[in-house]
């Protein structure tokens, strides 16, 4: 039984509820729900403008809902600045790959793991004990992630200079060093080939059950939505158009016809 069947019948870890976002006069998401369960993957799908990012960028506090709540472990987290959801366990990659692109790929990852830590300039200055002890924990922390990302070899390598694919990888490493509770990933098949796209399911699928973490996936590639979720949303033109496993959902008449295609078009 996976970790998803578990949960089922508990509370959601997570819980969007009835989420709208207007910018000036065009609706961006209306009335948006669904809950996602510890230990789940969620594929988040719908064609270009249904709504997919912006509702990322509420969850990572980017955006904020024009009405509705996001609940995490049963608290609003509508009320939390973006530089302190990390904190409350959710981390995120970016569609378009947002590393520091003239630092390596240990420094990169290094900053994911300073968002659990708790030192100050006054501190680091002085070099005071429990400092060196803090720095102690993050390297070891970041050289376990890289190991576990097959990112060794490229550790002190600038990350500019590296393949794209790669960087993808570190961008990864950098969320999973702030142990996320909720992995938001966005649109993390995006310029990798059918090879590639086959070993990020094989991982994702990993990171879930041995790190006992729950995704979030946004993407475009159904293939891999429909081969790692357990449950699937649906949207189009900013509302929840179906829900369900991916079997339903890629059953269902309405998403055939606004996102996978039909016989008649």
């Amino acid at each position: 039984m996976t970790q998803a069947q578990l949960a089922q019948g508990t509370s959601p870890l997570l819980a969007v509820r009835d989420v709208s976002v207007v910018f000036g006069g065009i609706i961006a998401l209306n009335g948006v729900s669904f809950d996602m369960h510890k230990g789940q993957i969620l594929g988040l799908i719908g064609p270009n403008g249904a709504g997919k990012t912006t509702l990322f960028n509420c969850l990572s506090r980017l955006y904020q809902p024009s009405s509705g709540d996001i609940l995490m472990e049963g608290v609003s987290i509508l009320s939390r600045p973006p530089h302190r959801i990390a904190e409350i366990g959710i981390g995120r990659t970016f569609q378009n790959v947002a590393l520091f692109p003239n630092l390596s790929v240990m420094d990169n990852v290094r900053v994911g793991a300073h968002s659990k830590t708790s030192s100050d300039i006054i501190s680091d200055s002085l070099r005071l004990a429990w400092v060196r002890r803090s720095e102690t924990s993050v390297n070891n922390k970041v050289h376990e992630i890289l190991a576990y990302l097959d990112l060794e070899d490229v550790a002190h390598t600038v990350v500019s200079g590296l393949p794209f694919g790669t960087q993808k990888r570190v961008e990864l490493a950098r969320a999973l060093a702030a142990d996320p509770k909720i992995l938001l990933l966005d649109e993390p098949a995006g310029g990798l080939n059918h090879e590639e796209v086959h070993v990020l399911g094989d991982l994702i699928r990993r990171i879930r059950d041995d790190r006992h973490m729950t995704v979030l996936l946004v993407e475009h590639h159904m293939g891999l939505v429909m081969s790692i979720a357990d449950h699937v949303v649906a949207l189009n033109f900013g509302k929840k158009l179906a829900e369900g496993t991916p079997a339903q959902v890629q059953a269902d008449p309405d998403v055939i016809k606004a996102y996978l295609g039909s016989k008649d078009q």
